[in-house]
Parts: C-alpha cells; structure tokens; sequence
C-alpha cells in the first residue's frame, strides 16, 4: 500500500510511534538545586484529553498541521483549546468519575508567555509526573521522564518564544519492567500531580549545594559544597551562615567547590528541630537553603542520634487522600505529621514511593525523622537491566533532592522481595548507588522473614545498615509462638526495625478480638504484637502498617471496598480506631 504523501494513511501503519519519543531521557544528572529560588507556577487549568489509542504521538499532533503539502486545509482530531479543563497539580483519577480508574495516555496542553529579563538560561520543573512523560514546547520533541515520584528538570533557554505552547503526554500504565511493576497494594494514579514551574538562570549558575556536618567531628564540624554549571568555573564562592556568625570564601575549581569549618551549634532533634540559613553565592547567582545539622549512624545493634543511642518510634504514612488522591495539599501533609507526633512518634516511614519534597521540609521544621523509599516493591522484573537503571535513577533523583533535609536519616531501596539470586544482585547495586551518592544515612530494605527456618536470614542484609522487617504475624501468618521462636533463633549484628505488621479494622465496626476487619481484633494484635517486639533485645524501633487508611483496588470484601482498612484513622481521618491509643500509650 502507498502512503507517501497521506499523512492520515501513514499514521494508521505508525508502529514505531513510541520508541521515536523515548529519547531525550531525564535523568539524575540533569536536576538542580531550586528550593528557595524565585520560581514562575505554570499551575492552574490545563486543556486535557485522554488518549487510550496514542493518537497524538502517533500523528504527531504537537506539530499542529491543517494544511496539505499543497496548502488546502485538512480536518484534525484535535482542538487543544477546545478541550476539556484540568487544574494541575492533580490527579485526574480524582477530577472526574470517568477517569477514576483510566489507565493509559493522557494529554496535557496549555500556552504561556516568556519575557526575557536578565536570565540567560531557564529551566523547566516538573515536580512529578506519573508515570512515563513526554514534553512537547512550540512543536519540538523535548524530553522523556520516567519515574512517577520524583522531580525532573528540562532546560528549555533554546525552545522558548514570546508565546509558547507545551504539550506535556503521560502514561501511567502498570508495567512488568517499570518501578514500581504491574502488581502493587495501592492505587494506581495518573498525570501531573506535583508543581510545574519555570526558573530563571544566570549563564553560570550553582547547579548543586550541599550541606552537611562532618561525621565523627563530635558534631564540631560542617561541611558545605557546590556545583557551578556554565562558562566560569573557576572562582571564589562566599558562604553566609548568619545565626552562627559564619562568612567564609571558598575556591571553586573545575566547577566544584567545598569548605569544611569548625563551629558550636545546636544539633538538629525531633525534639528540638533547630535550622540554620545558609547561603552561598558565586559570580551572579545565590543560594541559600534552611538546614538542620545532624548525624545519624549505627554501632552493633544501636542506632545513634548525634552520638545519643535512640529507638525509631514510627508509623508508616502513604501518600494518599480521599479527595486529592496523590496529590495531597501542604495542609494535609501537615496534617499527617501532627497526627503522628500526637501519637508520641519520632519517625515515619514514608512508603513505598517517593513523597512530596514539601513533607521533607515540613518535617524538618515539625521534628520527625523520615524513611524515604524507592517502589522497588514486591516481584520487580529484577533480571531486566532497563529496571535496574529505572530504580537507580530513582534512587539518585530522591537523594539529590532531599540531600539537605536532616529530617531524612534513612534511605530504603526497596520493599517486600523474596530472596533470589537476581534480586540480591540488583539490590546490591542499589545500596552501592545510595552509598556513593550519600554516606550520611542509613540504607535499608523492608524485608521478609524466613518463614520456613523461622530467623532472620535474608542475604541481602549483610549490605544494610539496618534490618527492616515485614511480619505480620496475628492478621496473614500463624500464631504469636512463631514470632517469638523467629526472634529467639535470629542473631542479627545490627539493629532491627520491625517496618511492618498491622491488621485490617473497618472504623467503628465493633466485635470480638477473633472476628476479623473489627477494632477489636486489630487492637488486640496490636497489644500482642508490641508486648513481643518490647521484650526483643536488638529491635530498635517499629513503624506498624499504617496511619491511615488508603485506596487499593485489590482490596474488595464487604468491608474494605477498595481500601486498605490497615489504618489506625479512617481514610480521612476523622475517626481513631482503638489501636491509635495502644501505640501511643507503647510510644509514651
């Protein structure tokens, strides 16, 4: 069959539609330090249209053609400002019930103006997007992200016009190779769902600004350092840390700069969650950032805090809502952390994606140690290298952005794997990553216990720096003797946190302690649960599953109808189940 020369034709027979737009790949290495730089929202209403068949990439509607080669007018499947409107950041499983369970391709459009003012270069922010993205700017291809989490930045200086218009494709269908994979616990939404904002540049600009105290200087010492990006990369920076009268000029050389300085400060703590300003400045751009100095190490089977021996008095948190889905509001996150220092915590887990960048924030400023994870969760396609290098990539992209918050003490790779050659390999190379990348915290896993040989045994522990520990003995697994003989036979040479256990309670359904999904059986796996993990030498801390409840579409008896009812508050909130006041009468 001809199709030269019939667009309509030849976008029939496009098969290659979607390895054509798979270059371009974002990655860890193109991010950049923004927290607290003057930033233009491109949020608000959005022209949006699902797109199940790809129609849009497969016709490449973003070069907007209605016209032949011969200049006669042709119809078009598409009228962008005709559109139906979407407010972003969202998800759109949430805006409208015909979407509430889409999966597949959606697209985003929107114009905007550009003024130049004294910037030379602009960056384009996407604070996450899920799960696969694709940028269309005045009708160029400009890059592919993958990861639902975590932040993405697109310099754009070159593709930008007086008037300009984005198109923004996302596709959040499960998939075998993706991280995470085509089976999980929670829901599965889709499109922009975080801040979408331009940045405005210096030609030579800080690309990278970390802040730190210097391990084992008996909390004496800080260390801060900088990537420059641009023409100038050689120089002096300037360091401005005010409240502990710190001035300080540094080199920079090849484009990186470090300084390490003596100082007295008050260490950062749940308790008191002291931040310094700290600025830096080089050629004509300046940074600056609200930090917390901290240490968190381990030493056999003690976790310290700035030298103090502490236990992690936890809960786990997803990032889920009744009426905003992902894409909670600051008030709720807020929220979410009020409620667990209410409950006497000292720690959450935030599972089993990457969190909102504001609760890192917010957490430093409120007091609350944080466990931040990958969705390297369950049977991850862990022979498939494309994976390996999506989960590294993910990894890399969390640390960098929350490199600076002392509220964030653990890094987690991953949740719930069996033990198989290939996944020891691959995690493997994941705690190597975080390692490299950043040896100021903690590297962990939730992982399984040995059911069997009933101990500890999983190999990939000889790699983590702490044990995390999945049991939910009392709700899926057998009777409490078993978990008592599973501590007794375990002889781990590092602090456990036992990372989950929990059981299921519809809010305000009442029964006996043996009738399952009641209050009272979930309160009274608590009281069991915890007499047991407290009488347990070398277990450090204990996050139960889980603050609230939240939406899995897995979840379908007459009580859960979509829910994971493991929560110790209702889906919003608003009612506490009995076994809130056990864990924080254990906490207190």
């Amino acid at each position: 069959m001809q199709t030269n020369g019939n667009s309509y034709i030849k976008q029939i027979y496009n098969n290659e539609y979607y390895s054509k737009f798979s270059h371009n790949l974002i990655t860890y290495g193109s991010m950049i330090y923004d927290r607290f730089r003057l930033k233009e929202r491109l949020n608000g209403y959005w022209n949006f249209q699902v797109d199940p068949y790809d129609a849009f990439l497969r016709a490449e509607w973003f070069k907007e053609k209605t016209r032949d080669c011969e200049g006669r007018d042709i119809p078009c499947d598409f009228s962008f400002d005709d559109w139906e409107e979407m407010y972003v950041p969202a998800c759109w499983n949430m805006a409208d019930n015909r979407y509430f369970y889409y999966e597949g391709t959606a697209v985003y459009t929107r114009t905007f103006k550009y003024v130049r003012k004294n910037e030379d270069r602009v960056y384009l922010k996407f604070g996450a997007v899920n799960y696969e993205c694709r940028i269309f700017l005045n009708k160029q291809f400009v890059a592919f992200h993958k990861g639902g989490g975590t932040p993405f930045y697109i310099e754009v200086t070159d593709y930008l016009q007086k008037e300009n218009r984005i198109h923004v494709v996302v596709n959040n269908v499960r998939r075998r190779e993706n991280v995470p994979t085509d089976n999980m616990d929670w829901f599965n939404y889709g499109g922009i769902y975080r801040d979408v904002e331009l940045i405005r540049l210096p030609e030579t600009f800080i690309r990278s600004f970390r802040a730190n105290l210097v391990e084992g200087t008996n909390l004496q010492k800080i260390r801060v350092s900088i990537e420059v990006d641009g023409d100038n990369l050689n120089g002096k920076a300037r360091l401005d840390i005010p409240d502990l009268n710190i001035k300080k000029e540094f080199n920079v050389v090849n484009g990186k700069g470090e300084v390490e300085l003596k100082t007295q400060l008050q260490p950062w703590t749940p308790d008191n969650p002291t931040i310094y300003e700290v600025k830096v400045e080089y050629e004509q751009d300046a940074v600056m950032d609200k930090v917390g100095f901290r240490e968190i190490t381990v030493s056999g089977r003690e976790i310290y805090l700035n030298g103090r021996k502490i236990y992690l008095k936890g809960i786990c948190c997803h990032e889920d809502s009744v009426e905003n889905g992902k894409a909670l509001s600051e008030e709720e996150l807020i929220e979410n952390i009020k409620l667990a220092k209410e409950m006497n915590c000292n720690y959450m887990r935030l599972t089993q994606c990457p969190h909102s960048e504001k609760v890192t924030e917010f957490a430093d400023k409120l007091g609350i140690m944080l466990w931040e994870e990958i969705a390297v969760n369950w049977a991850i396609d862990f022979d498939n290298t494309v994976t390996l290098e999506d989960a590294k990539n993910q990894l890399r992209e969390l640390i960098i952005r929350d490199y600076n918050r002392a509220s964030v003490v653990i890094w987690s790779i991953g949740n719930q794997n069996i033990d198989t050659d290939a996944r020891l390999s691959f995690m493997k190379e994941l705690v190597d990553a975080a390692k490299t990348m950043d040896n100021t915290r903690l590297v962990t896993a939730g992982c399984f216990i040995n059911t069997e040989a009933r101990m500890i045994s999983d190999r990939l522990i000889q790699y983590l720096d702490i044990i995390g520990i999945n049991e939910y003995y009392g709700w899926y697994q057998g009777d409490y003797e078993e978990l008592l003989e599973t501590c007794r036979n375990s002889k781990p040479d590092r602090p456990v946190v036992i990372t989950e256990f929990g059981a299921e309670a519809l809010s305000g359904h009442m029964g006996t302690t043996d009738e399952f999904f009641t209050e009272d059986c979930q309160a009274d796996v608590y009281r069991r649960q915890l007499d047991i993990i407290s009488s347990v030498p070398y277990i450090k801390g204990v996050s139960p599953w889980i603050l609230y409840d939240f939406r899995s579409p897995r979840r379908t008896n007459k009580y859960q109808k979509g829910y994971n009812l493991k929560g110790l508050l209702s889906a919003d909130k608003s009612h506490r189940k009995l076994a809130y006041q056990i864990l924080k009468q254990f906490y207190n």
